[in-house]
């Protein structure tokens, strides 16, 4: 089937859209003088493009479902919520299904086995805090410590919450472009197809895991209607405790959105 791709600096190209996938934001390199900004600086400047995005949404497809990738996410989604106030439904960020592709490949390669055959979850927030899911990570349907020893487990979810950094390390540069983008295109392909696919998203929270009114990495099932269902976990004490520090950090973030969205 043709496809006509249309290139604009002018909101008015996503007129009428049914899917809006945004990107928009700076990531944080070094100045000119070899200093970096800080987050705080970071985070005004991209919470002052996704106010612009909002505004164009609003304007030129209010009833579009949203998957955001902009970081820092948690921030940007819970962002967009604010400006919008869409159903819950309609607004999703993607980063745990980016985490939960690395866990995977690593686990996969520490196995020596297809990443095919590795099936894995990260929960939380996008940063140092995520959850790897160590209980509902199989290999073929088997659990994942009849292939792997605890202390190299431990070490593959170490590697899979600073992976974003390792990535950043190799280029030098800029982020990582080519995993997120693989990671967007199986929720919005789960959308557009009504696959009705069970994939790790940044979802709005109303009861579920405990937490009401926050964006949180979890299961959820994606279909046509957007984020269709979130699917809650039996965690491990361990992994509740982890899940809970991780919402928290979440929660302090957007405490910070909430004063600085007063200045913008």
């Amino acid at each position: 089937k043709d496809i006509r791709c249309v290139g604009s600096k002018d909101y008015s190209a996503i007129e009428g859209a049914d899917l809006v996938i945004n990107t928009a934001g700076v990531p944080r390199k070094a100045r000119p003088d070899g200093t970096f900004p800080s987050r705080e600086e970071l985070l005004t400047i991209n919470l002052k493009a996704t106010n612009e995005v909002a505004a164009g949404i609003t304007k030129y497809c209010p009833d579009a479902t949203i998957i955001s990738i902009a970081n820092p996410l948690d921030a940007i989604v819970y962002t967009l919520d604010k400006r919008l106030n869409p159903p819950k439904n309609k607004l999703i960020g993607m980063a745990g299904q980016l985490d939960s592709g690395r866990y995977c490949s690593f686990v996969a390669e520490a196995a020596n086995v297809s990443m095919e055959n590795v099936s894995a979850l990260v929960l939380g927030g996008h940063g140092d805090t995520m959850v790897p899911v160590r209980s509902s990570c199989l290999i073929a349907g088997i659990p994942v410590s009849k292939f792997i020893d605890d202390a190299t487990l431990e070490a593959i979810e170490t590697r899979t919450r600073k992976a974003g950094g390792e990535v950043v390390g190799l280029l030098g540069f800029g982020s990582a472009y080519v995993s997120p983008a693989w990671a967007a295109l199986e929720m919005a392909e789960a959308i557009i197809y009504d696959k009705r696919k069970i994939l790790p998203v940044c979802a709005k929270l109303e009861g579920e895991y405990g937490l009401k009114g926050m964006f949180v990495g979890v299961p959820a099932i994606l279909g046509k209607n957007g984020m269709e269902q979130v699917i809650e976990l039996d965690l491990t004490d361990a992994e509740k405790e982890a899940f809970k520090k991780s919402s928290g950090a979440v929660r302090k973030t957007c405490d910070e959105v909430d004063e600085m969205l007063k200045n913008l």
